[in-house]
């Protein structure tokens, strides 16, 4: 095994080690080298298509495509996929860029890139939340996720939305865990990048909003 494959292959490793073991993969960000940057793309890419599907699959879109006489649940797969990819790209570069504001407004000096990479790792999570409750959601409700007024009414989407904030409250937290070990900072000063990077994608987020309005 050469070199970059065997980089490449700690990087799958510690995608899933991220979940337990933070730090330790966060600090490995700190070497920004093209090598150890391109060992890293294809578990990112994975991360940003899976959550890119976790993302649209919650959305109002999603739960009326059968509402439409030409969906089936191929052509499900197939809009789950793009759209994801396409939702999880914009994040991974636009929520790049706020990790990337918030290190720079707490004086860090890292790269956009591995702000990205950041963010990137930081969302494992939502991955977990696609493979581990979705199917659960799936097994209970079947196609009635994707119908208007199915048998998923509002307690059971209560429910599993606070299930999935929990998800999202876990990625916030690495998040701030990688902050303070990609670029060895204390917790103050991880915290004032956390919230500029927080303030930051609430800024975009909305703008992107008012444009497709």
């Amino acid at each position: 095994m050469s070199g970059s494959e065997a980089l490449e292959r700690e990087w799958w490793l510690r995608t899933l080690r991220v979940l337990y073991s933070p730090t330790g993969v966060f600090a490995a960000l700190r070497d920004d080298s093209d090598e150890a940057a391109s060992a890293r793309q294809e578990p990112l890419l994975a991360i940003m298509i899976l959550g890119g599907i976790a993302a649209v699959l919650v959305t109002g879109a999603a739960g009326g495509l059968l509402d439409h006489n030409d969906y089936d649940g191929l052509l499900i797969a197939v809009w789950a996929f793009v759209a994801g990819a396409i939702y999880g790209f914009a994040t991974y570069w636009l929520g790049g860029a706020a990790v990337h504001l918030g290190q720079r407004g707490a004086g860090g000096k890292g790269s956009y890139r591995q702000a990205r990479h950041l963010l990137g790792f930081a969302a494992m999570p939502i991955v977990v939340w696609l493979v581990v409750v979705w199917p659960v959601r799936l097994a209970l409700y079947g196609e009635d996720l994707f119908r208007t007024g199915g048998s998923d009414g509002t307690a059971s989407r209560v429910v599993f939305g606070a299930i999935g904030g929990l998800f999202l409250l876990w990625c916030s937290g690495l998040l701030l865990v990688g902050y303070r070990a990609a670029f060895a900072w204390d917790w103050r000063r991880s915290l004032v990048a956390f919230s500029l990077a927080v303030a930051a994608f609430g800024l975009l987020a909305a703008a992107a909003a008012l444009l497709l309005r």
